[in-house]
């Protein structure tokens, strides 16, 4: 499933004339990331400073850390990356960063890729209007050890919305704004080299509207229960598969008509709610959390469930932040396990 969801995406980029830079924020695997590059990936996007270490450390190139690098002790941990790394991007959001960034590579010798963030109405990082864009592009190019690269454009809030309509024409009005910017950027003598942004769940209408030059696409390799409830293309068909599994044992069978597995809330994220049941019980079986290390299974009435050490396979609510709960997976063709792979960006938060 892993390998089709790698091909499948690799194929709608190159169809629609469209470069990846998938987000390793979601497996955290150089593993991953080596068969995303193998399938024409130009390198891999980092949420923060020490998964970029993690994947530089194993040669994984290309690399753009899509979170602000701010302060002192983590510049100089840039700096150093950026020695072993020297393709490496950055993206800021603030005059005060770039002069620490600008100040930080000139002492290293160094030049650093910087790529403006823009806020797409989100508030959580990018600059807040297009007059700060420009201000902060000019910034870049002006000072000698930068290099402007490009602006990064994420709407992260849209990635999950169901209806296919309603996400177009949300991320319609959002782009419109962003393509007024890159207007303006290149009307200045600042055309971005590169527009990277979008997500699983935009990234067919993001192809389509083609002010992207690149995509940040993460999820798809393993595609969650939040990404596939979502009509990702509009033709109410599924993309890709749910590669990304979670096998909870049996534990407990002692009261007629439920059982007790051995995955709670340690072995997932849960702001997503709880998780489909995709094997292992019958039709119309619940699921409800049961504590730190449980969760309880309930039966239809009259239908007998799994007993002890039975397998009961769950999808995971929200794939990102359940990886980070793991030191590995399990790589599984079949009903045979072929490798285990390090997740080794685990805990890699800063």
């Amino acid at each position: 499933m892993l390998e089709r969801n790698i091909a499948a995406m690799a194929a709608f980029a190159r169809a629609h004339g469209i470069a990846l830079r998938p987000h390793s924020k979601t497996h955290k695997s150089p593993d991953i990331a080596r068969r995303q590059i193998a399938a024409g990936a130009l390198g891999n996007c980092c949420a923060k400073l020490g998964e970029a270490e993690v994947m530089a450390e194993a040669g994984i190139g290309g690399l753009l850390i899509t979170s602000p690098v701010v302060s002192a002790p983590a510049i100089e941990r840039l700096m150093a990356l950026l020695a072993r790394s020297p393709d490496l991007m950055v993206t800021a959001d603030h005059p005060d960063n770039v002069a620490a960034l600008a100040r930080a590579a000139a002492a290293a010798g160094r030049s650093l890729s910087v790529v403006v963030d823009i806020d797409p109405g989100m508030h959580r990082t990018g600059v807040a209007s297009p007059e700060a864009a420009l201000a902060l592009a000019r910034q870049v190019a002006a000072a000698p050890a930068l290099r402007y690269a490009g602006v990064q454009f994420y709407c992260g809030r849209h990635q999950h919305i169901e209806a296919f309509a309603q996400r177009r024409d949300e991320i319609t009005e959002r782009t419109a704004y962003l393509k007024g910017i890159v207007e303006a950027l290149t009307a200045d003598g600042l055309k971005p080299a590169i527009v990277t942004g979008g997500g699983t769940g935009t990234h067919a209408i993001d192809a389509a509207l083609g002010v992207f030059s690149e995509l940040q696409v993460g999820s798809y390799v393993f595609m969650d229960h939040q990404y596939n409830v979502c009509d990702l293309r509009g033709d109410g068909r599924a993309p890709f598969e749910q590669a990304l599994q979670i096998d909870a044992r049996v534990v407990s069978a002692s009261t007629p008509g439920m059982a007790t597995i051995d995955s709670g809330l340690k072995s997932m994220a849960t702001e997503a709610g709880a998780p489909p049941i995709l094997s292992g019980v019958p039709d119309g079986t619940t699921f409800r959390f049961a504590g730190d290390e449980h969760a309880r299974i309930t039966f239809p009435d009259g239908v007998s469930g799994p007993g002890i050490d039975a397998v009961v396979t769950l999808t995971p609510p929200h794939c990102d932040p359940t990886v980070n709960l793991y030191d590995a997976y399990h790589v599984v063709k079949g009903h045979t396990l072929v490798d285990i792979w390090p997740i080794a960006g685990r805990g890699r938060s800063r």
